[in-house]
């Protein structure tokens, strides 16, 4: 139940970004909410679960950017596993602790992003977005302070049903 909740949250969240990014007129940055899912999973999802779903937020990701296909894929996974790594070091609790690994998160996937795109485009375009990744990071952050209580409410909603709590 968590993958298909965290794939519609996805596309529903891309949809939007997309559509605030366009009326911003945001050129060199975005709204990296696909970072802000990541990191939940990472931190409250279980290995296969969460692996799964970071494959299909990936997924969704590289269809929706132009991008060259399985970048983003590649880096959710790999996003989501490294976040697991971090959260076994750090104690990550509440919002503003959440807020900075989901930060984190975004510098590492905005900078592997930049790398492999660097390798893989010839015309140069793809160091363009490092100049960007600063206010990408400080509105990931943002989404992720304005996402967290709905995160956390999922997540609550889906462990009552599991016990069978559901018609409380």
């Amino acid at each position: 139940m968590k993958f298909l909740v965290t794939v519609v949250l996805a596309l529903l969240l891309l949809t939007l970004e997309s559509v605030v990014v366009q009326r911003a007129g945001l050129v060199l940055s975005r709204i990296d909410v696909t970072v802000v899912l990541l990191s939940f999973l990472a931190l409250r999802a279980s290995l296969l679960e969460g692996a799964c779903s970071a494959f299909a937020v990936g997924y969704l990701l590289d269809l929706m950017s132009g991008q060259p296909t399985g970048l983003f894929t590649f880096l959710g996974v790999f996003t989501f596993l490294a976040g697991r790594l971090v959260d076994s070091l750090l104690d990550v609790r509440g919002p503003v602790a959440f807020v900075l690994f989901t930060m984190g998160a975004d510098v590492g996937h905005g900078l592997l992003s930049a790398f492999f795109s660097w390798l893989t485009v010839k015309d140069g375009s793809a160091t363009a977005v490092l100049p960007g990744l600063p206010l990408q990071v400080a509105l990931t952050g943002l989404a992720a302070l304005a996402l967290y209580p709905l995160l956390r409410r999922l997540e609550a909603r889906q462990e009552r049903t599991q016990m069978g709590g559901g018609l409380l």
